[in-house]
């Protein structure tokens, strides 16, 4: 019979999984844990986000706002960022995060508990390329989210944002922000978003 590595662990019971898309932990197992609200990115997303990202993110800061599984910020440290923060409230799923990070030895990643966007409306530190914003569907947390990011936002920086609604151009303008690029999966609308002016060497 087969061993089973440290990457292709059982996930925890009563919980389901998704998996690394892309980079050095493709096809690795990421635990999702029964918790109100949790919905991964579907891996189909990640992968053209990832392929508009270039899929190289090598030196890149990034930072997963409302991590849950950890999918977005793990596929980021999968494929070369040079660090990943991971932002969680909900206690188990910051434990779950922790033993991912553990399991596949990501050290440029760390997990924190804290709530996204008072964390994010108040750090004072270094600014990142990346910021996955996927708020609660029902919270109508996005406006607050997106001007709480672009504080953080490095120059050229890119904020990635899932929505129930469609990304609506005169909002983003609103916050100084453009719609780079844009899809929809199901009832998820996502888009990869920079500051008006901004160029950077996404696809």
């Amino acid at each position: 019979m087969k061993s089973t590595g440290p990457r292709d662990a059982p996930a925890p019971s009563g919980a389901g999984c998704v998996r690394v898309v892309g980079g050095q932990w493709k096809r690795s197992k990421l635990p999702v844990l029964d918790a109100a609200g949790l919905r991964p990115t579907p891996e189909r997303v990640r992968e053209t986000l990832f392929d508009w990202l270039g899929n190289d993110l090598s030196g890149w800061r990034c930072l997963d706002a409302f991590a849950g599984s950890g999918a977005l910020g793990f596929e980021a440290a999968s494929r070369g960022a040079a660090s990943v923060l991971l932002l969680e409230l909900e206690p188990r799923l910051v434990a779950n995060l922790q033993s991912v990070k553990s399991r596949l030895g990501a050290s440029q990643v760390q997990v924190r508990r804290s709530e996204a966007l008072a964390w994010m409306s108040h750090h004072e530190g270094d600014a990142f390329d990346l910021i996955f914003l996927d708020p609660p569907y029902h919270a109508g947390l996005v406006p607050a989210s997106l001007g709480a990011a672009l504080r953080l936002l490095a120059h050229g920086g890119l904020v990635y944002l899932e929505s129930r609604a469609p990304l609506d151009g005169e909002q983003m303008a609103a916050h100084g922000l453009r719609v780079r690029r844009a899809l929809r999966a199901g009832q998820v609308h996502a888009g990869l978003l920079e500051r008006a002016g901004d160029t950077r060497g996404a696809a």
